[in-house]
């Protein structure tokens, strides 16, 4: 019995341990990214089958992310709420489900619908993920949210080889069958796992000199200009990745190479499936270490780096992308630069308002991803009529601004609020509730 007893007092140790519970969440990431970055390898056979056309499919990529983005708010309330299982358990059914029925789709209502519960099913777990990882770790929020967030950038990475050949072989649909079911039922187990995060007193009492030690609700922090800055830098940022993310099949089908054997270290794969996990791969290293290196050199200098840097990469796509291997290289530096906003928002979000809301909080800065999907068949029609150089240039001039705005007005703006919360930290509590720096805790 004693022994019994010693058994699950150590698994319960192990379960509330934060490097168990991170480890989780960026499995379960990893779980959900095929709901996102896999979609390209679905739409031309889709199309060949069901002759919707590609604009009209892609509308319900634009929804995914929009449904995706825009209830994590909610989700992340549930979750400082209720806890991560619960939360993280629906997120898996809706997940299996929206494939389910991307399958069996006869018309594009029904694929509208299976985009809104995929949606759902993504942003409960990835709000989750990233919001408790950000609480787990106060003293590495940076890493921490880089390593949940590489979950969803590189998961895709290990299956969209598999998932291709299953379309080649089996169709499209039997691939929605089988690989929605594996997912959903994978993360449903992992949730099981997953605690109300309380990290340990080291790392809770850590000094951050960046870092606010207010906590913000989320409706006072929408109130602040601060916020909105953040959030069009966001959304100048993703428009690029996102549309990348989608356009990457039609655009190599363009150019005439989508299934142009080439060799990369002794792998022969078709272009555009070496291209998609190449692209995966480079969206998933940067960005813990994009997140590890905010956490040293500050967040904005990474900032300034990564979106200056992926606006070159989208010019360099668009001016050398004809050559097959510049092209796999280009979108791989897109993708590259593009993750940093996935581990760098959300630390910077939880630095500036605190770490008590950080699941509410995140969840609702992270909206702006679905604010940017919806330039998705925007780039589509703007394709078809001034081609793929005119999309390029204007997401690419977009992010690069985003990269100037970093140093010249985000920097400033969140040195003043910090110091301003720490003068208001040391005011006696009046009673009055209109302050807009008023403790929370």
């Amino acid at each position: 019995m004693a022994q019994t007893d010693t058994f699950f007092s150590g698994y319960t140790a192990r379960r509330h341990n934060r490097w168990v519970q991170l480890a989780a969440g960026i499995v379960c990431m990893g779980l959900i990214a095929n709901l996102q970055y896999a979609w390209t390898l679905f739409v031309v056979p889709m199309d060949a089958k069901h002759h919707w056309g590609q604009a009209a499919i892609q509308l319900a990529f634009s929804i995914f992310i929009i449904t995706e983005t825009w209830l994590v708010p909610v989700e992340g309330w549930l979750v400082d709420k209720f806890g991560p299982r619960p939360v993280v358990i629906g997120g898996s059914a809706c997940a299996a489900l929206g494939w389910i029925l991307d399958a069996y789709a006869p018309n594009l209502p029904v694929l509208y619908v299976a985009a809104v519960i995929a949606g759902i099913g993504a942003g409960c777990v990835y709000g989750t993920c990233v919001g408790t990882a950000l609480k787990w770790f106060p003293d590495k929020r940076g890493l921490a949210a880089g390593l949940t967030a590489a979950g969803f950038g590189a998961g895709a990475a290990l299956t969209v080889i598999p998932i291709s050949n299953m379309i080649q072989r089996s169709g499209y649909q039997h691939a929605f069958v089988f690989f929605g079911l594996f997912q959903g039922a994978c993360i449903l187990l992992l949730a099981t796992l997953l605690v109300r995060p309380k990290p340990p007193a080291h790392a809770a009492g850590a000094k951050r000199i960046v870092a606010t030690k207010t906590d913000y609700t989320t409706k006072q922090m929408v109130r602040t200009p601060l916020f909105w800055v953040m959030y069009a830098m966001f959304v100048c940022v993703a428009a690029g990745g996102i549309i990348a993310t989608a356009q990457i099949g039609p655009i190599a089908k363009e150019y005439g190479f989508a299934a142009m054997p080439v060799g990369v270290l002794s792998v022969t794969l078709p272009l555009l499936t070496m291209t998609l996990s190449i692209n995966n791969m480079c969206n998933g290293f940067t960005r813990p270490l994009c997140g590890f290196i905010s956490d040293r050199i500050g967040r904005e200098n990474t900032m300034f780096m990564t979106f200056l840097g992926e606006g070159l990469a989208l010019l360099g796509l668009m001016h050398f992308g004809h050559n097959r291997y510049l092209f796999m290289m280009f979108s791989g530096l897109v993708f590259m630069c593009y993750g940093d906003i996935f581990s760098n928002f959300p630390a910077t979000c939880a630095d500036t308002f605190g770490g008590k809301y950080a699941a509410g909080n995140a969840g609702t800065l992270y909206t702006a991803k679905g604010t940017a999907a919806m330039m998705v068949p925007v780039a589509s029609l703007l394709s078809a009529h001034g081609g793929w150089n005119t999309v390029f240039v204007f997401v690419a001039c977009t992010s690069m601004m985003a990269g100037v705005a970093a140093k010249l007005i985000l920097a400033p703006m969140r040195r003043r609020w910090i110091l301003n919360s720490a003068r208001q930290s040391v005011i006696p509590d009046s009673g009055s509730q209109s302050s807009p720096v008023a403790s929370h805790d």
